[in-house]
């Protein structure tokens, strides 16, 4: 699978220097559960940073997603998208040189699940892991918004035509089924023209950032350290989180591999700092807290534009970069629809 930034998707330079080539569109959601966290930079927006300068990138608030396994009170979900896209344009991501557009504006998206529905077995969605896994565990699940997510994600992309889905491994399998889908229906309704692509997935390069007591990072588990926390709350966290158990006293020598802090430092800190902080820790010449200071320093770093840029954002900015992304989207969307009704000989 490709990584990063999807390489083998681009388009092979023109030898003329106009027209310039057009480049291949990627398409990627994400279900709206407020501010996000360091987790969420390294495994989703930092990579679609990346694709934003090389491909046509089409960015999406999943509200309706998020309706499938939780129901949130009005205010509450509102407030969850407009603080998500906040966190996305203070991350970088610029609404000139790509799509952001919300789910829900778009019905567009339901009639494309609807039609969908018509040609695709259901046993395709009763046998998706995730589908067996949540519902065992929690029966409420077992509804049918719940068995159509993944028809529902198919439609979110297919109605783009994108060449690439960045997304992280645990959301390879719906990719995969999305191919299907496409298959499926051009074989059935459109061989001799397909009116799908098959999309590929492009997985993230950093598929897991550690949490701040060692496991994934996640707002479920509380133990995130959100995008723009304040400077002295990341201290704060940082700070308190455990170390090697086997270093109970300061002259206990300690062991990097054994500390959750240390997946943190392979990827925020710098191979010179590690090396020190790798040989302190084995020698017990520094404490743990030493350790955890460039850390710190390093994650504040990143961090302070971040909160730098979201402080400039009107709110109404927001709102009204989201209304014009979905405007947009809207034009694409509903010329896949054309053809799709016509491939299923629907009446105009």
């Amino acid at each position: 699978m490709p990584t990063g930034r999807a390489t083998g998707l681009n388009d092979n330079p023109s030898p003329m220097s106009t027209p310039a080539p057009t480049r291949q569109r990627v398409l990627s959601g994400m279900r709206p559960t407020g501010a996000l966290h360091l987790g969420h930079y390294h495994g989703a927006i930092k990579n679609w940073l990346q694709l934003q300068d090389s491909h046509e990138g089409f960015f999406f608030v999943a509200d309706w997603h998020a309706l499938t396994t939780s129901h949130p009170d009005r205010d509450t979900l509102s407030r969850h998208v407009y603080d998500m896209v906040t966190d996305w344009l203070a991350a970088g991501i610029d609404p000139e040189r790509c799509t952001l557009f919300l789910q829900s504006r778009m019905p567009e998206h339901a009639e494309l699940f609807t039609l969908l529905a018509m040609c695709t077995p259901s046993s395709w969605l009763a046998r998706m892991p995730s589908y067996k896994e949540q519902v065992t565990a929690d029966p409420e699940l077992a509804t049918y918004g719940f068995l159509g997510y993944p028809l529902l994600q198919a439609a979110d992309i297919l109605l783009y035509k994108p060449a690439g889905v960045p997304v992280g491994e645990d959301q390879a399998a719906h990719v995969e089924v999305t191919r299907e889908v496409a298959r499926r229906f051009n074989r059935v309704y459109a061989a001799d023209a397909p009116v799908f692509v098959e999309p590929q997935a492009l997985l993230t390069e950093t598929a897991r950032v550690p949490g701040l007591d060692g496991q994934k990072m996640s707002k479920s588990l509380d133990n995130a350290i959100a995008m723009r926390d304040a400077p002295e709350v990341t201290a704060t966290k940082i700070r308190t989180m455990p170390t090697d158990p086997q270093r109970v006293r300061r002259t206990d020598a300690g062991d990097p591999a054994r500390c959750p802090v240390w997946p943190l430092h392979q990827i925020y800190t710098d191979a010179a700092t590690r090396a020190a902080c790798e040989t302190g820790c084995k020698s017990a010449s520094i404490g743990c807290l030493d350790c955890k200071q460039p850390l710190i320093e390093a994650i504040q770093r990143e961090q302070a534009p971040w909160r730098e840029r979201a402080a400039a954002l009107d709110p109404q900015q927001v709102r009204w970069t989201l209304e014009v992304g979905t405007e947009r989207a809207r034009a694409v969307a509903r010329k896949t629809l054309r053809e799709v009704r016509a491939a299923m000989g629907l009446v105009a």
